[in-house]
């Protein structure tokens, strides 16, 4: 009798504790994904910018995508080094990690909706560009960083979902 009353108190922790650690795997590993995405980045982009012509679209559009390249380099090690996919800190309650799990997607759920801000800026730089008299900047710096954030944008509006689906299914 005394054992099952143990086994019954025991089994909803190691439950939730199993799933928060379960989910801190996958957050850690999404992170990875986007510093991966980083580092093609920082290397592709990083390697074609002096290979390029300065007056010409692609010159801007490796440039932005550096310039991609390190924030969400930043991003993704900052968000690594803040999981715990082993054991959470200690106090952390089953609660705690409820909110912890809403609070993740939310953040993810807001950044979806900010990429696809990011894909409406990309179509209006381009779409700017081909209007030379209405930018005092030249048209072909419009052309590269527009096409570099719809880019970003693309990827990031994917990954972005795809987090707080996988997250949210727990």
């Amino acid at each position: 009798m005394i054992s099952a009353v143990l086994l019954t108190s025991v089994a909803p922790v190691a439950s939730w504790l199993t799933a928060y650690q379960a989910r801190e795997l996958l957050l850690g590993r999404g992170l990875g994904l986007l510093g991966v995405w980083a580092l093609l980045n920082l290397i592709g982009s990083g390697y074609q910018l002096p290979r390029t012509d300065r007056r010409e679209a692609p010159h801007h559009f490796h440039f932005m995508n550096c310039c991609w390249g390190f924030i969400n380099a930043v991003l993704a090690a900052v968000g690594i080094l803040r999981t715990h996919p082993g054991a959470p800190p200690a106090g952390f309650t089953a609660l705690e990690a409820a909110f912890d799990q809403q609070h993740t997607v939310l953040v993810f759920q807001v950044n979806a909706v900010l990429d696809l801000g990011y894909l409406l800026l990309g179509w209006w730089l381009v779409a700017r560009a081909t209007r030379p008299a209405l930018q005092p900047v030249t048209p072909v710096r419009l052309l590269g960083y527009g096409r570099s954030i719809w880019v970003q944008g693309s990827f990031l509006l994917v990954f972005d979902v795809l987090m707080a689906w996988v997250l949210g299914r727990g």
